[in-house]
């Protein structure tokens, strides 16, 4: 005998809403704090680069400016000669992060692809130069420089992105070791050198790892304030932070904060432009190379 099931002519009951743990809920809540605390100073940033040289005076200062001051974006360019300190920023951030990843994936290949004697010695012994600060290679590298008659040029800022850097390295070759052998060894039969199998197999795969780095070398070039200072004397080759750190010196009675905010939100433009293009490779390069 078989029995029918009876239905509810409203159709299937139900599942009873989850509520919500308050473990959830105090992390939610947690997360909307923390966000907001992490916002209001770029919101002030922004609010500041709006307010007039007068309004900047006033104590306690306004969360919101009185009246928007828009010609401070206009103002930036004649104070300070902007746009040749973007510019000259620009270029050395751009050609740092070419050398870059040029000679730190060579290298990371290098490590990553061979197996010969030695091998593990010389990495840890490059990793080992993670321990030297700059201050410890600043004197004899501004020695070297000035012998090659480089004081003065962008040289110094860009030359030694072409050697390679030991943390870059360190990302590129973990991310190397995980690519298959196999491609390697369909390439060889197909009669490719190491270096055509570098160029039309490992970079291409390793788009997620080489945006990281691109990253990472954009943002310490773009923001290196020491390196400037050391080697260049000439005011139209001064670069942003150079610029940006004058306005706080004593040829201003009183710094004009206004148009500090204004250069510090035009400064992040790049930065963020640029993270907002490789957002996707970068946070998968970081999940990749830690793994590794």
């Amino acid at each position: 005998m078989s029995t029918v099931k009876a239905t509810s002519p409203l159709g299937p009951p139900s599942r009873p809403r989850r509520r919500l743990a308050p473990v959830k809920i105090a992390s939610f809540i947690t997360l909307i704090i923390t966000t907001f605390l992490m916002l209001l100073p770029l919101f002030f940033m922004v609010s500041t680069s709006l307010k007039s040289k007068r309004e900047m005076l006033k104590f306690p200062p306004t969360f919101l400016p009185e009246s928007w001051a828009w010609s401070n974006y206009a103002d930036i360019f004649e104070t300070l000669q902007f746009g040749t300190l973007y510019k000259n920023s620009l270029i050395i951030a751009g050609l740092s992060v070419f050398g870059t990843l040029l000679s730190s994936a060579l290298v990371a290949y290098g490590f990553a692809r061979y197996r010969g004697r030695g091998n593990n010695f010389w990495f840890i012994l490059l990793l080992s130069t993670m321990m030297l600060p700059y201050p410890a290679i600043m004197i004899p590298q501004f020695v070297l420089f000035s012998k090659m008659q480089w004081i003065d040029t962008f040289l110094p800022l860009i030359v030694p992105a072409f050697f390679g850097s030991a943390y870059n390295i360190f990302l590129l070759r973990q991310f190397f070791s995980t690519l298959p052998e196999e491609l390697f060894d369909a390439g060889r039969m197909d009669g490719c050198g190491e270096l055509r199998m570098w160029r039309t197999i490992a970079l291409p795969l390793s788009a997620p790892a080489l945006a990281t780095v691109a990253i990472f070398a954009f943002i310490y070039s773009w923001n290196d304030l020491l390196t400037p200072v050391l080697y260049l004397s000439s005011s139209d080759k001064f670069t942003l932070p150079v610029g940006m750190a004058s306005l706080t010196s004593s040829r201003f009675r009183i710094p004009p904060w206004h148009l500090l905010m204004v250069a510090s939100v035009l400064a992040m433009v790049p930065i963020v432009t640029l993270f907002a293009i490789a957002q996707k490779q970068f946070v998968e390069g970081i999940v990749l190379t830690g793994i590794k």
